[in-house]
């Protein structure tokens, strides 16, 4: 049987390996499941994410830091964005900014 323990996972963010999304952007792979994902990604001011990401399950962000551009709408810190299956996006950062986002790990997306 398991421990409370063992169902449970906690991170710092900064302990976490980052890597090269494009430049000005870079990510880390949050600890997930069978069923969610999570990932933060860093976006250095005027770097934009390198292509139009599409979305075969939903995907949704939290803005932690800074703002985000992301089809032609501006969220700054404190916003949360929920993308429904079927939906496109490109997000960019005019200022720098930070998001945490959760993806369905079932639908077989990389974050």
């Amino acid at each position: 049987m398991a421990t409370p323990q063992t169902l449970i996972s906690a991170v710092h963010v900064d302990d976490i390996a980052q890597f090269d999304v494009a430049e000005g952007i870079v990510g880390r792979r949050l600890p997930a499941t069978d069923l969610v994902r999570a990932w933060m990604y860093d976006f250095a001011p005027g770097s934009r994410w390198p292509q139009t990401d599409h979305h075969t399950a939903e995907e949704r962000y939290f803005v932690l830091e800074g703002e985000i551009i992301d089809n032609g709408s501006h969220y700054p810190a404190g916003t949360y964005v929920v993308f429904q299956a079927g939906s496109s996006h490109r997000p960019g950062s005019v200022t720098g900014g930070r998001i945490l986002g959760i993806s369905d790990a079932r639908a077989g997306s990389t974050p």
